[in-house]
C-alpha cells in the first residue's frame, strides 16, 4: 500500500446499508475444512457422506460466493433445511466504500461488537491487491504509523479476516458464474492479498493461519501461497510457525539500520532486536519454500535515509535473499516526521541496487482517502466525534 497522486484528486463515498444478522447460529464462514467437517458431523451428517457434503458446501461458499443455503441447488432440500436451521453464512458489514481518484477502494467494515476496521483494494495493470486487517487497532505504536495511534481492541476472528476477502469480491463482482473454472481459469480482479492493514498479524497467529488456509484452498477462492504476503514488525517466535503452518511470502517492517533508531520507529525492537530478527529470517525462505523476503523501509527525512544507512542496510541483509521496498512516508495530520526528498530516496535506492538488491520505490496510491501505507485509521470515528462535540455545544 502506498501514497501521493501527482494531481488534485476527488473521492466518491458510497454508504452501504447495514445487513441483518442471524445472531446465535454458528457462522460457517472462516472455518477450515477440518472445522467445517466437525460442524457437519455435529448436526447429523452421516460419516459416509461427510466428504461429499463438505466439498459441495465449500464450493458453494468459496467458489460461487453463495450465502443462501436455499440457492445451493445440488443439495437435497432436507439437507438445506438442516443447514439453515443450524448455521449462518455471514460477512462483516460494509459501512462505507471510498474510491480514490487512482481507483483505490477503501472499505470501512463493521465487525461483531460494533467495532470497525479498514480494508483496501489497490488495482494495478494485470492484478489487484487487497490489503486486509487482522486486529481492531494495533498494539505496536510504531511512531510513523497512523494506525499505531489507535489502541488495540481485539483480534479479528478467522471469519472476519476471510470475510474481508469475500466482501471485496462481492464489490468487484468477481465471483464466477456457474460453469466457469476455479483459480486462474476464473476472474481475477483480486489476485493478491497482503496482510498489511490494521494490526500485527503474528499477534493473531491462529486466526490468520486458519483464514489463509481457507483462502489458499484450491477448490474455493484459490489464491496460492505465493499470492499472499504477510507483513510483520518482527514477532520473532512466530516467524518459524508462519513458514511451517502457512508458507506464504513474508514482509518485514524494518525501517531502520540501528537498534537505537528502530527502538523509536518500531518499539517491538526493544523485545526482539535487529540481530534476533535477522537470525529468524535467515531460515525462512528455505523453511517455507518461499521466495525472497521483502524488507519494508519507510523513508523519513533526516532519520533513516542517509547513504550510511543504505550501506549499513546492505551489510545487514548479507546472506538473506531479499528485496527492499522503499516507501515514501505518507504524511498524516500531526505526524512527527517528514517524507524524504525524491532525490534522497533515489540515491538510497541506487546504493542498494549497486549491491545487488532490488529496491523498488512504491508509487503512492490512495492517499486522498487515507488508504496509504501507515494511514489506516477510520476517518468515520473522527467525524462522529466532531458531530458529538457540535451537538453537545448546541445543546442537542
Amino acid at each position: 500500500m502506498t501514497a501521493t497522486p501527482a494531481a488534485p484528486v476527488t473521492q466518491d463515498v458510497v454508504t452501504i446499508p447495514r445487513r441483518a444478522s442471524e445472531e446465535g447460529l454458528p457462522n460457517l464462514v472462516g472455518l477450515t475444512r477440518a472445522q467445517m467437517r466437525e460442524a457437519l458431523l455435529a448436526v447429523g451428517v452421516p460419516e459416509r457422506q461427510l466428504k461429499m457434503r463438505l466439498n459441495q458446501l465449500w464450493q458453494w461458499i468459496y467458489h460461487w460466493g453463495v450465502r443462501d443455503f436455499a440457492a445451493m441447488t445440488n443439495l437435497a432440500k432436507d439437507f438445506r433445511a438442516t443447514l439453515a436451521a443450524n448455521f449462518r453464512l455471514e460477512l462483516p458489514e460494509v459501512v462505507s466504500r471510498q474510491v480514490s481518484a487512482d481507483g483505490t477502494r477503501k472499505y470501512l467494515v463493521r465487525i461483531a461488537g460494533g467495532h470497525e476496521v479498514e480494508t483496501v483494494y489497490i488495482p494495478e495493470e494485470g492484478r489487484g491487491t487487497l490489503c486486509i486487517s487482522s486486529q481492531v487497532g494495533c498494539t505496536l505504536t510504531c511512531s510513523f504509523c497512523h494506525t499505531g495511534t489507535q489502541r488495540l481492541v481485539r483480534n479479528l476472528t478467522a471469519a472476519e479476516i476471510v470475510g474481508q476477502v469475500m466482501l471485496a469480491r462481492d464489490d468487484l463482482g468477481e465471483w464466477p458464474e456457474p460453469g466457469t473454472g476455479t483459480g486462474d481459469a476464473g476472474p481475477r480482479l483480486l489476485s493478491n492479498i497482503v496482510l498489511m492493514g490494521m494490526g500485527e498479524p503474528l499477534y493473531n497467529f491462529e486466526n490468520v493461519r486458519d483464514a489463509m488456509l481457507v483462502v489458499m484452498d484450491g477448490e474455493g477462492i484459490a489464491l496460492g501461497r505465493r499470492r499472499i504476503t504477510l507483513s510483520t514488525s518482527g514477532v520473532v517466535p512466530e516467524i518459524a510457525r508462519t513458514a511451517s503452518e502457512i508458507g506464504c511470502l513474508l514482509a518485514v517492517s524494518f525501517h531502520a539500520t540501528t537498534d537505537a533508531v528502530r527502538d523509536v520507529l518500531v518499539p517491538i525492537n526493544k523485545r526482539w532486536n535487529i540481530e534476533a530478527l535477522l537470525e529468524s529470517l535467515r531460515a525462512y525462505p528455505k523453511a517455507s519454500n518461499s521466495e525472497r523476503i521483502t524488507f519494508e523501509y519507510v523513508m523519513l527525512d533526516g532519520v533513516n535515509d542517509t547513504d550510511e544507512d543504505a550501506r549499513r542496510l546492505v551489510g545487514l541483509l548479507d546472506g538473506i535473499p531479499a528485496k527492499v521496498n522503499l516507501i515514501p512516508f505518507n504524511e498524516w495530520p500531526g505526524a512527527p516526521y517528514r517524507r524524504s526528498s525524491n532525490n534522497r530516496i533515489r540515491a538510497f535506492a541506487t546504493i542498494l541496487m549497486q549491491a545487488g538488491y532490488a529496491s523498488p520505490i512504491r508509487t503512492p496510491r490512495g492517499e486522498d482517502i487515507m488508504a496509504a501505507c501507515g494511514q489506516l485509521k477510520s476517518a468515520t470515528e473522527r467525524e462522529r466525534k466532531s458531530r458529538r462535540q457540535i451537538e453537545a455545544e448546541a445543546g442537542l
